[in-house]
Order: C-alpha cells, then sequence, then structure tokens
C-alpha cells in the first residue's frame, strides 16, 4: 500500500464480474486501479464493455500483462479453468491473488476458501484467496449456524433461482433475451458443482458431516440476485433457530437476520444476506437473498480486500439497494 491506497490489477475485466467489480473499486476509498487486463477489449476504454462508466473513468484496457506490475492484489475475473492456466503463465511474486473461478475453491495450491462468515480470520493472514460462488454463498449462510451446533442430522433440501447474469457474459441458448425472459427452468438438478464446496464448508463446522443435499437451481427471468430456499428436520423451535443464527451471525457486517419474508430486491446491488426462518412442524425452512455479482461475487471479493489489508470490511461496500 501506497499513501494508503491499495494498487490493484485486474485480469478479465470486460465480463459481468469485472464490471462489477470496477463500480465498486472506482468508488473505494482506499483502492487505486492500476490496470485491467482483457484480450477481447485490448485498448478500448471501459466504457466500450461496461457503459455505465462512461464519466467515471478514461482508463482503457491492457492487452498485455505489465512486465512489472506494481500492484499489491490481482484480481481474476476470469472463466472457470482459466485462473490456474494464467497464473502458470504470469508470475506475480509479492502480490496477492483473488480469484473468482472455482479453480482453487478445494483450497489448493495454497488459496484460502474466502467466505468471511466461515473464514474471516485465515482470509486476515492470506496471501490468496479463492472467492466461493454465488449459489454456494446463499446457501452456506442459510446452513452454517446449523452445522456449528451440529444439527444437520437430516437431509437438505435447497431450492434456488438466479438471474442472467449468474451465466457469465458470454451468449448461449439460455442466456439469450428472447428465451431468458418470462421464463424459467431447471438445469443441473442434484449436479450442481457448487455442492462440493458447501459439503466442504460444513464438514469444516460439523466434522463427519454426510447427510445428502439435494439442490434445484434455476434460471430466473431477471438480471441478477438469488433467493435460496432451504430446509430440514430440526428439533429447535423458531426462537431458538432465530437466536441460534442472530448469536452466529453477531460482528459479521453483511449477513441478517430478518423477521419479514424476503424478496430479491431488499440485496440488489448490496453485499448483503438476508436470511429469514420459518418452522412448519418438524421442518425449519431458511430462506436466503443475495445478489449474485455482488455478495456472491465482486463484493465478496473487495471484502475479502479489505480484510487481508487491515481495513474494516465494509469499506467501499456499503451500498443502496434498487428497492423499485
Amino acid at each position: 500500500m501506497i499513501n494508503n491506497k491499495i494498487r490493484i490489477g485486474i485480469a478479465g475485466g470486460a465480463g459481468y464480474t469485472g464490471g462489477e467489480l470496477l463500480r465498486i473499486l472506482l468508488r473505494h476509498p482506499n483502492a487505486a486501479i492500476c490496470f485491467v487486463h482483457s484480450k477481447s477489449q485490448a485498448g478500448k476504454p471501459l466504457y466500450a464493455a461496461h457503459p455505465d462508466l462512461m464519466g467515471e473513468t478514461n482508463m482503457s484496457f491492457n492487452e498485455h500483462m505489465p512486465t512489472e506490475a506494481g500492484i499489491d492484489v490481482l484480481f481474476l475475473c476470469m472463466g472457470h479453468g482459466e485462473s490456474k492456466e494464467f497464473l502458470k503463465q504470469n508470475s506475480f511474486e509479492g502480490v496477492k491473488i483473488i480469484d473468482l473461478s472455482q479453480d482453487f475453491r478445494d483450497e489448493s495450491n495454497g488459496f484460502v476458501y474466502g467466505l468471511p462468515e466461515l473464514n474471516r480470520e485465515k482470509i486476515q493472514e492470506a496471501r490468496n484467496i479463492a472467492n466461493p460462488g454465488c449459489f454456494a454463498t446463499a446457501i452456506q449462510l442459510a446452513l452454517l449456524p446449523l452445522a456449528k451446533a451440529g444439527l444437520l442430522q437430516h437431509e437438505v433440501h435447497v431450492s434456488a433461482v438466479t438471474g442472467s447474469t449468474g451465466a457469465g457474459q458470454s451468449l448461449s441458448p439460455t442466456s439469450h433475451f428472447s428465451w431468458r425472459s418470462n421464463n424459467i427452468s431447471v438445469y443441473k438438478a442434484f449436479t450442481h458443482q457448487h455442492l462440493k464446496e458447501i459439503r466442504q464448508s460444513l464438514n469444516r463446522l460439523q466434522s463427519g458431516f454426510a447427510q445428502k443435499i439435494h439442490f434445484i437451481p434455476y434460471r430466473g427471468s431477471f438480471t441478477r440476485g438469488i433467493l435460496a430456499s432451504c430446509y430440514t428436520q430440526c428439533n429447535l423451535s423458531l426462537e431458538e433457530a432465530q437466536k441460534l443464527y442472530s448469536d452466529y451471525y453477531r460482528g459479521h457486517a453483511f449477513t441478517h437476520l430478518s423477521s419479514i419474508e424476503l424478496d430479491v430486491k431488499q440485496v440488489v446491488n448490496t453485499n448483503k444476506c438476508l436470511l429469514h426462518l420459518e418452522k412448519y412442524e418438524d421442518q425449519l425452512l431458511i430462506t436466503s437473498v443475495i445478489d449474485n455479482l455482488t455478495k456472491g461475487a465482486s463484493g465478496q471479493a473487495v471484502q475479502n480486500m479489505n480484510l487481508m489489508f487491515g481495513l474494516d470490511e465494509s469499506t467501499g461496500l456499503r451500498l443502496k439497494p434498487v428497492a423499485f
């Protein structure tokens, strides 16, 4: 850091997570963006890929990585599988790495899993961070208090719907507007890749966790946000469960328990996760809502950066929800 500014590089800055990261960091009081790398947009101004940044910055995308990066932290906003190859081809000695892909979420190669509500102390000491997946963030935050108390003793059922930005910026048949608009569909039922990291985290808090997680993901007809409904058999009363969750998340800046039912607009454009509990006979229902691009990706990445550099974790992340 120089003059209390964290010198930042971004690789893969033309996609949704790169754009969201830029929007946050341009207004972060301790951030200085040194370069933004993109092969597809090389030489073009940032607003060519992110039109909302017109008037915010005159920076352009770099075609090549600087040979002398001169940065404190590098964010990797690349496709799954690309981060490992990128780090094999480029050396960043002494630079902290925050990877937004799934390449290191198994905590390989010295990476720490970057879910602050689970790993805050480890993140503060980490050199490299593997940022969690968006579905994984919403679902883990719904279940961590139960795992910590050893109360995940039965199968867990999850239904969750995500906005179209969760599919990335490249066009595909299921992300095209004419298909996605006024539509909803199931994909990767029971097999979603985020199940691996969810189970990894739950096992960390509840050793020997082996219960099935039945996860049905949905594509929604909206651009951003995730709503996840999780339920499992639980002997706690509603009041006992609420106390368990309030105690677990006390002191965490962005995860809050709500006494009223939730909707996605309460969190869109914020780094919040809101949780709501209900009890039906012996079933505890936990509803979790996040923005897939902020708490589910770029906002959480900045939260991790703040922790790594000794800042208050909410710095630059007090963002207003869209509301209407």
